[in-house]
């Protein structure tokens, strides 16, 4: 009767751990895994305390950008070993033998080494089977790294150009201001309609493989969450507060942004209210719209007269995404970027910076 249990047990250890492995792997739509989870929150609790709230965020970048790939090696390891252990107690339930040999025949068979065989029809017949997982284990993560940097470098190739559009740390007004400067601002159409794009990218791959939220820019400024941010920003001030021709696909683009957005946080259960008010608060002040509505006057933009009503419209845009974005970039420790991890935890230390083009003091804490 022990050695049934110890087989079902094991039976189902194995289970458990091949259907995390289809869920992260296999499966190409949001799917949560417990294990992948509970592996992912302890790997992330040990870094962050090794990170530490209170150090520079020099120091937090270099730590948290081994998060996301020690992370994935360690579920791998887990993976093999759960494996290992759910046959080595079905191989004990089948044999004569003690626990020594269960955990030989267990470790040769999984890793194909062949120096323990098997005798009886049963141990055969598991060995096969173990061979094969392990087998198709190694075929499956030798297709799963190349999906994911490349998901990673399409990613990555907007937030990089970001830079040359909206500055470093990236500005929704900067974005704005050179776009003016250049003479683009009037037809922006293909610029949303690419960013649309990267939302809806985004919003797949990063649901599907949830390890690529962890994973950091080559640059330590730039991060996905704050370009997200500043692209969202920049549209709604296009819409709100510019006075040009309409631009519908940047108002299409607002949407696909704050849905991909939701979309990854309820991932990672991040709560938010999904059918905001827009007179709801927001976690930007009338003071800074005012600010950047001083700076776009200054830079030669042209503003609707109404600046009341554009304070509206753009709340009524900002509400929609506000409390994801914050969160996300908490739950990233996303880079300083104005609008964005400028007011989330862990609070970013940035003596002075360069903000709507003029040389202040910049308040980090909300």
């Amino acid at each position: 009767m022990l050695r049934f249990a110890i087989y079902v047990l094991g039976l189902a250890l194995v289970a458990w751990t091949l259907l995390s492995v289809t869920r992260t792997v296999v499966l190409p739509r949001s799917a949560q895994s417990l294990l992948g989870r509970m592996v992912f929150r302890s790997v992330s609790a040990v870094f962050r305390i090794i990170a530490g709230e209170r150090s520079s965020f020099a120091w937090r970048d270099r730590v948290m950008a081994l998060l996301a790939p020690i992370g994935l090696l360690t579920l791998i390891v887990v993976w093999v070993i759960l494996v290992l252990i759910g046959y080595m107690g079905m191989f004990w339930a089948v044999q004569d033998q003690g626990w020594a040999e269960a955990f030989f025949i267990s470790g040769s068979s999984l890793l194909t080494l062949g120096f323990a065989g098997a005798e009886t029809f049963w141990e055969r017949l598991l060995a096969f089977t173990e061979a094969t997982i392990g087998l198709g284990l190694v075929a499956l993560l030798i297709s799963f790294f190349p999906a994911l940097y490349s998901n990673f470098q399409r990613r990555e190739r907007k937030v990089g150009e970001l830079e040359v559009r909206a500055g470093t740390p990236p500005s929704a007004v900067v974005f704005v201001s050179r776009h003016h400067a250049i003479g683009w601002l009037g037809d922006m159409r293909k610029v949303w309609l690419d960013w649309e794009g990267w939302f809806l990218d985004i919003q797949e791959s990063h649901t599907s493989y949830p390890a690529l939220n962890f994973f950091r820019s080559p640059m330590p400024e730039h991060h996905w969450v704050t370009a997200a941010g500043t692209v969202l920003d920049a549209a709604g001030l296009v819409v709100a507060a510019c006075d040009l021709p309409d631009q519908p696909e940047a108002q299409v683009c607002i949407r696909a942004g704050f849905i991909a957005l939701r979309r990854i946080a309820d991932f990672f259960g991040i709560e938010y209210d999904p059918d905001p008010a827009p007179g709801d608060p927001i976690s930007i002040s009338r003071t800074e719209f005012d600010e950047a509505y001083a700076a776009l006057a200054e830079a030669g933009v042209p503003l609707k007269p109404d600046i009341d009503q554009a304070w509206t419209d753009w709340a009524g845009w900002r509400v929609n995404y506000d409390t994801v974005l914050l969160d996300l970039a908490e739950l990233t420790m996303a880079p300083y970027a104005p609008w964005t991890a400028d007011r989330s935890s862990p609070r970013h230390v940035q003596p002075r910076l360069r903000r709507w083009g003029k040389r202040v003091a910049v308040k980090l804490t909300p």
